[in-house]
């Protein structure tokens, strides 16, 4: 395999690469950008499942493709969900790439985060919709055209002031559109001139008046577009003004505008006292509007006698000409009303305030909707609890509190027990019903001071205000109690049980952070001990969760650093003496831990699904190993252990018939060691897989026979050939009754169904015989010889079998 340090240069890349074996679907390697992006460490990523990687049905789908379907490649636009939970939309591409000394090829997996683009996407979308929409809702006539006269956008009340012909508005002919509306002035001749002088000034304002034929007065107003301080364009207002005389035409028009628009708008006189209110004003005030005629304008929000008011607008409009800001509007009911208020000065010729024009916009739905998005900030969409953030902020203020008055308080962690076989079963949106009914409940378990929130998922964090650990316990038990009784929902009656870790403030933590880990770590120790409990944090627990951090990444750096080997134990014919087969054992050597136990390295392996890299690397061994055996003339049996999650990968068959192609190894000379909980998993599928590899010749037998849930039924129905004495059983043998009765009857059951049996941890001569007299065919254990490197057993396979083991000489190779 190549070194994982040779692709140091992709930590410098932006985008987010991961290396993928080409055969077993797994990371091999992943860079820094790979892990800011998902949230993972690269080393936890490596030797995990592509899988991991895939959040929608089309990317499991292409990852469970023929490896010749995926070296085609794939650029697509997908979503990766990251370690927090949350999905990120991200632009994918599969290409294959060489990788290994060996010329063997691998799949570079590379993504880029587009969630900035896509907001940013998203953004630009709602602005042109919101500009379109304000286009369209404006009182005037828009026409917005280039330097060149392209138009590039116009509204309806543009059409409906030119009366512009539909056909010609969806021809999208430019030139046709200004001849029309040229055909309509009066003086064409003088429009045609003044349209030249605006076009030669591109950075001038300008305000026409035009009549049209029909009769129409146009107010035609006419400002430059820029565009990084250069002019790209002009855009024209039309309004219609036909009503004005010239003299009052600005009167005349905020007239119009003022009893047309939707704004409540008032006018004041010079002194501030309101003249007249609009309809849209009168609406807003309520039916006391006509009482504020004549009286001052802030009297309208209840600052008539706050001259602070009224120094603020001053100063504004001696600053600007207005005054713009929110204020609260009291109704006849007591209430009040947001308002948004623009407070405009006109004055004449020589700069004396005539009047004020006041326009307020209700501001009453854009408050409920802030609200609204308040509370989603600080809540859980589907159940409605706190979020953590709002949690937060709540343990903030009590550790403030706590530190006055030296209280504390607890912190629950609490994780529903297999809440995924709802979503799976009955599905996702069941599932979150059903965590409404859960967080329902919860709140009947507490008091109004406390708080409960959901972090996501299945897990809830409860914060119990001013609880030691005499009120924490009690409210565990009750939340125990409570949940184990039957929910309702869609005719089905179910319990649900959960575990609870429990942190105290301040011994356990000064944090919320601290405070929840530490819970949480307590509720992880409540589900190794068998669920539906709770349990207090102890110290020792982050020692121990620490040192198994420490074991998990260097069991995953092991393999790399050739730390791991696989050694090989005999298995000898009770008759002959002869060793007929040996089992491979994976051992593993560190310098900080020494030698580690596969009684400990192999369960923390399943755990983290590392299992899967572990097997394949093992099989690799053992079937390179017995091919070596058999070309020198020794062919024996290697047997192989297959965890659970191994046998379930959906290439496992065909990476098993790989490595006996590439070797050359008879199927015949290997056999597969599964435990009896594979059988019970996904029985019909697991039969089918059983039966392909058994038609290929390889031998089935079961490990650790009578340990787990042994059945007639299964061993009748599949192709096993070997059942596995558990070495639990042989060493009571003579003594123990029991074993021996155990020992007896499986020893007669292979028999009646033509069943190999090995007993396995034979060491003494007195376990031996007694096996023998029970007619066990096979035996392994230190009576023959423990696990040897292959270079030891190698070398047994050429010497004669001590007289211990088979009561006289004979030569030990088949």
């Amino acid at each position: 395999m190549t070194d994982p340090q040779s692709y140091g240069w992709l930590d410098g890349l932006q985008e987010a690469v991961w290396l993928v074996d080409e055969a077993l679907r797994v990371i091999l390697l992943a860079n820094a950008a790979a892990e800011r992006l998902i949230g993972v460490p690269a080393a936890a990523m490596v030797g995990a499942s592509v899988l991991s990687l895939a959040a929608t049905p089309q990317d499991l789908a292409f990852w469970a493709e023929p490896p010749q379907v995926i070296a085609d490649g794939i650029h697509s636009y997908t979503s990766l969900l990251r370690a927090d939970g949350m999905l990120v939309p991200v632009d994918r591409r599969v290409t294959r790439v060489p990788w290994g000394s060996d010329g063997g090829m691998a799949f570079m997996l590379t993504m880029l985060d587009r969630s900035t683009q896509d907001a940013t996407e998203r953004e630009l979308e709602t602005l042109l919709s919101e500009l379109r929409a304000t286009l369209d809702s404006a009182a005037d006539g828009m026409l917005v055209c280039g330097l060149d006269r392209s138009v590039r956008a116009f509204n309806q009340r543009l059409a409906q002031l030119w009366a512009l012909p539909r056909d010609l508005l969806l021809a999208r002919d430019d030139a046709a559109v200004y001849a029309c509306m040229a055909q309509q002035v009066a003086d064409g001749r003088a429009y045609a001139e003044r349209m030249s002088a605006i076009e030669r000034e591109p950075m001038q304002e300008s305000t026409d008046i035009l009549e049209l034929r029909n009769g129409v007065v146009l107010e035609m107003r006419s400002v430059p577009q820029f565009s990084q301080g250069r002019p790209v364009g002009r855009v024209y207002s039309y309004r219609d003004i036909t009503r004005q005389a010239e003299m009052q035409a600005s009167l005349r028009l905020a007239a119009r505008v003022f009893e047309s628009s939707l704004d409540a708008i008032f006018i004041a006189d010079s002194h501030h006292r309101i003249m007249r209110m609009n309809p849209g004003c009168e609406r807003l005030v309520g039916p006391a509007a006509k009482t504020f005629e004549g009286c001052m304008a802030a009297s309208l929000f209840g600052g008539g006698a706050d001259a602070s008011f009224m120094e603020q607008v001053l100063q504004g409009w001696a600053r600007e000409g207005f005054w713009e800001g929110e204020l609260w509007l009291p109704r006849d009911n007591g209430a009040y009303c947001a308002v948004q208020l623009s407070w405009v000065a006109l004055r004449d010729d020589e700069g004396r305030l005539v009047q004020s024009i006041g326009f307020m916009r209700d501001l009453t739905l854009q408050h409920a909707a802030q609200k609204r998005i308040e509370e989603l900030a600080y809540s859980d969409v589907l159940t409605g609890l706190p979020n953590r953030l709002l949690l937060s902020q709540r343990v903030d203020t009590a550790i403030q509190g706590a530190r006055q008055s030296d209280t504390g308080f607890a912190i629950l962690f609490l994780d529903m027990d297999r809440f995924k076989i709802i979503n799976d079963s009955l599905g996702h949106p069941f599932g979150d019903r059903v965590l409404q009914l859960v967080a329902e409940r919860l709140q009947t378990c507490l008091r109004q001071t406390d708080m409960l929130c959901r972090l996501g998922g299945d897990e809830f964090v409860i914060y119990l205000h001013g609880g030691d650990a005499a009120v924490a316990e009690s409210v565990a038990r009750r939340i125990l109690d409570d949940m184990l009784k039957p929910f309702m929902l869609d005719s089905m009656g179910f319990s649900i049980q959960c575990s609870i870790g429990i942190a105290l403030y301040p011994q356990d933590g000064t944090s919320l952070d601290d405070l929840i880990k530490q819970s949480d770590t307590a509720m992880y120790r409540v589900k190794e001990r068998g669920r539906g409990s709770y349990g207090f944090y102890q110290p020792q627990m982050n020692a121990n969760l620490l040192a198994r951090m420490r074991m998990e990444h260097a069991m995953r750096q092991a393999l790399g650093l050739q730390r791991m080997a696989v050694h090989y134990q005999p298995q000898v014919n009770m008759a002959t003496g002869r060793i007929t087969g040996a089992e491979a054992l994976i051992r593993w050597t560190d310098p900080e831990f020494g030698s580690v136990s596969p009684g400990v390295f192999i369960p923390l392996a399943e755990e983290s699904g590392y299992i899967v890299t572990l097997g394949a690397w093992v099989m690799e061994q053992a079937v390179r190993e017995a091919a070596v055996w058999m070309h020198s003339g020794m062919p024996i049996m290697i047997s192989v252990n297959v965890s659970a999650l191994e046998f379930r990968q959906p290439d496992f068959v065909e990476r098993i018939t790989r490595l006996l192609a590439v070797h050359q190894l008879p199927p015949t000379l290997l056999e597969l060691e599964l435990t009896e909980t594979i059988l019970l998993q996904d029985a019909q599928e697991m039969e089918q897989r059983l039966r392909v590899l058994a038609d290929l010749g390889i031998g089935l037998a079961i490990d650790d026979f009578g340990t787990g849930y042994s059945s007639l039924a299964y061993l009748k129905k599949l192709p096993i050939h070997k059942l596995k004495i558990d070495q639990s059983f042989v060493r009571g043998l003579p003594d123990d009754d029991g074993d021996r009765a155990i020992v007896s009857a499986i020893i007669s059951m292979g028999r009646a169904l033509h069943i190999e049996v090995v007993a396995e941890g034979v060491e003494t001569e007195t376990q031996q015989a007694v096996l023998q007299q029970m007619q066990c065919e096979h035996y392994q254990g230190f009576l023959c010889a423990p696990g040897l490197p292959a270079e030891k057993f190698r070398a047994m396979l050429r010497e004669p079998l001590p007289l211990k083991a088979q009561g006289k000489h004979r030569p030990l190779n088949t």
